[in-house]
């Protein structure tokens, strides 16, 4: 793969200079753990659980835009433990969460080429500065944004800020995501997206928010951005 990238480069000009990745359900395997908890803190307030699928629907928004969305029969004087709840439960099996196959040399090829590589997350800061410490992605990213310290997705601003920061135009910027909160925010900021289909949203929810590709695996990820990134 990596012999074919250099290659192509070679032959073809690049499109993108700035490539933000979505954490949960597209680098990291996390959606399926992500929804149980989201559920268990319901249910700890006293909430009717919500379905998998609308659990799995909030994620990638801020944490308590995701609650609240996810409960809404929960009354907002409850949403400080509502959040702590979901904390408790999360941070207890984190542990269990790895990182999707062949993510790392993905990253690895794509640093190796100059792109400037980007987070965007609708993590906490906290919670994604402990999951850097932890993982093997240490080092790996030149810059990152999370929901907390900007706007919870769709709200284009963590892209607005990365581009600001490295003086990159929408029009270089991809955005990759596996919700359709990525894929909306991306248009929002202008910028291009791809999909990701194996994260927490059906690809089906993608077609009118124009992703230049639906990735079905890393594999396929990494052969399209060596083709057209």
């Amino acid at each position: 793969m990596a012999g074919f990238a250099q290659s192509h480069t070679l032959m073809t000009p690049r499109r993108f200079d700035l490539i933000a990745f979505d954490w949960d359900g597209t680098l990291f395997d996390s959606t399926a753990i992500i929804a149980r908890c989201i559920q268990a803190a319901v249910r700890d307030v006293g909430g009717q659980e919500p379905t998998y699928e609308a659990a799995s629907f909030v994620i990638g928004m801020g944490l308590m835009q995701a609650l609240a969305h996810a409960a809404p029969d929960v009354p907002e004087a409850l949403y400080p433990q509502l959040g702590d709840r979901y904390r408790h439960h999360y941070f207890a099996i984190q542990h269990e969460i790895s990182l999707f196959q062949g993510v790392l040399p993905l990253l690895a090829d794509l640093k190796s080429r100059g792109y400037l590589l980007a987070v965007a997350t609708g993590k906490s800061r906290r919670g994604l500065d402990e999951a850097l410490a932890t993982s093997t992605l240490a080092g790996t990213f030149d810059a990152s944004r999370t929901a907390d310290q900007t706007a919870g997705k769709p709200d284009p601003l963590m892209l607005h800020e990365l581009m600001a920061e490295f003086d990159v135009r929408p029009e270089r910027t991809l955005m990759i995501g596996d919700t359709t909160h990525d894929l909306q925010m991306a248009l929002n900021a202008r910028c291009a997206s791809v999909g990701v289909s194996y994260g927490a949203h059906e690809p089906e929810a993608f077609a009118d928010l124009n992703p230049l590709f639906v990735a079905h695996d890393v594999a396929q990820l990494h052969q399209w951005l060596c083709a057209h990134g």
